[in-house]
């Protein structure tokens, strides 16, 4: 499968088990997630033979239409079902279906399937894991690496999770008293479903295909009023931010290229534009999130026209504000980098070493990438190498292995043993 394809069977495989949860009722989830799975394998086929149709979308959708008439029609398929699935499935007629897969519909169900799969009888662990399954196209080895959990594990819960909803009478009726309970978990999982893209999922570098995605999917919040908040659109101004620096993560050859050394003249203008409008509109409420402020973030670095202007002082002030909203061994990571390059290397390490709850970045490469950079920075070659050496080694796909190793190649070759380092 091209990378073209994946992009868009992620894309609509979401969008098409969300219609056909409608209409098989949300208890049948596996039965629409098996139609779907049927329209993926058909389109691989027929496109192997003769080529990706002009307009692949359109194709998928009918595909799925038509299979899910079969399903509804043919008499066998009801007898593979319990008796209760058979009339409920008898009881949807064909022109209901064509009705579904109206583009507006569609983008409906979408909707009420994140707030379903959020329902409160779930963990929120829970909640996450089935957007990011059923309307991200998050594959379990995927999933698993989101969540620093084994395969097994996640399987299990994405069970129990499909059990629960199976409990649930229908699919979410979007009521704004419910919205705002649920609200918190759906962008948890979207921002979780962008972060993957971001940082790579899986051997990727970068997963432009989940970035955009979540962007489609935190878009959909703002077509319905009562989960069009400020903290929406913050969310969004930031996917759009970061998106917008995507064609500067990778070179020619597909290796990372760190922030300050990007070609910022690849960055989209467009996004950036967007990402400042959602932003303008998400301040003007009084609610402050920790997107809110991830969102400034963004737009600090966005809005440098050079890796020298950029405002590492208020960049510091706001992660200080965002370590008090989110607390988390990540964002002080974060914040500690920022504080090397606006008073120095040293100040950075002394930052570092300061980390509550240090140890659970033990695992994270640009941890100790991070370590490695400013050791190397005060001179000290053999003790960043030995930090980017660990680095490699925790790496998570073939491009940051490549970038670490470059890193520790530019420290020079390691000291011999009993030999002294020239000043």
């Amino acid at each position: 499968m091209t990378v073209l394809e994946d992009d868009l069977f992620r894309r609509e495989a979401g969008r098409l088990v969300a219609t056909l949860t409608r209409l098989f009722g949300i208890e049948h989830l596996a039965l629409a997630e098996d139609v779907v799975q049927d329209a993926l394998c058909r389109a691989l086929e027929v496109w192997a033979f003769h080529g990706v149709p002009d307009n692949p979308s359109a194709w998928l959708l009918a595909t799925a239409k038509h299979r899910a008439i079969d399903v509804l029609r043919r008499e066998r398929t009801a007898r593979t079902f319990a008796p209760d699935v058979a009339r409920h499935l008898e009881a949807v007629a064909p022109p209901t279906v064509a009705e579904a897969f109206h583009p507006a519909a569609i983008r409906d169900d979408q909707l009420r399937l994140m707030f379903s799969c959020c329902q409160p009888e779930l963990a929120e662990e829970a909640q996450v894991v089935l957007v990011l399954h059923v309307l991200c196209g998050f594959s379990v080895d995927e999933i698993a690496h989101a969540f620093l959990a084994g395969t097994a594990a996640i399987k299990k819960r994405i069970t129990r999770a499909r059990q629960a909803l199976a409990a649930s009478p229908r699919l979410f009726e979007l009521a704004d008293n419910e919205i705002a309970a649920r609200l918190p978990a759906v962008h948890r999982a979207l921002y979780l479903a962008f972060s993957e893209g971001f940082h790579g999922a899986g051997e990727a570098a970068v997963r432009a295909d989940l970035c955009h995605h979540a962007v489609r999917l935190t878009a959909l919040l703002l077509e319905h009023p009562a989960s069009a908040t400020t903290a929406s659109r913050a969310l969004l101004a930031l996917m759009c931010f970061q998106t917008a620096r995507l064609p500067g993560r990778l070179d020619a050859l597909g290796d990372l290229q760190p922030l300050l050394d990007q070609d910022r003249s690849r960055w989209d203008r467009a996004l950036i534009a967007e990402g400042q409008r959602q932003m303008d509109q998400a301040a003007t409420g009084s609610e402050l999130t920790a997107y809110h402020v991830e969102a400034v973030i963004a737009a600090a670095h966005c809005s440098a026209a050079r890796a020298e202007d950029t405002p590492w002082a208020q960049i510091v002030s706001l992660y200080d504000l965002l370590l008090a909203l989110r607390p988390s061994p990540v964002v002080a990571l974060q914040r500690a980098i920022a504080v090397a390059e606006h008073e120095g290397a040293a100040r950075g390490l002394d930052e570092l070493a300061a980390i509550p709850e240090r140890d659970r970045l033990a695992g994270y490469p640009f941890h100790a990438a991070a370590l490695g950079e400013l050791e190397l920075r005060c001179g000290r070659r053999d003790a960043a190498r030995a930090h980017f050496e660990l680095a490699v080694a925790l790496a998570r796909n073939p491009a940051e292995r490549r970038f670490l190793a470059r890193r520790a190649d530019a420290c020079g070759p390691p000291r011999p043993a009993g030999v002294a380092r020239s000043a």
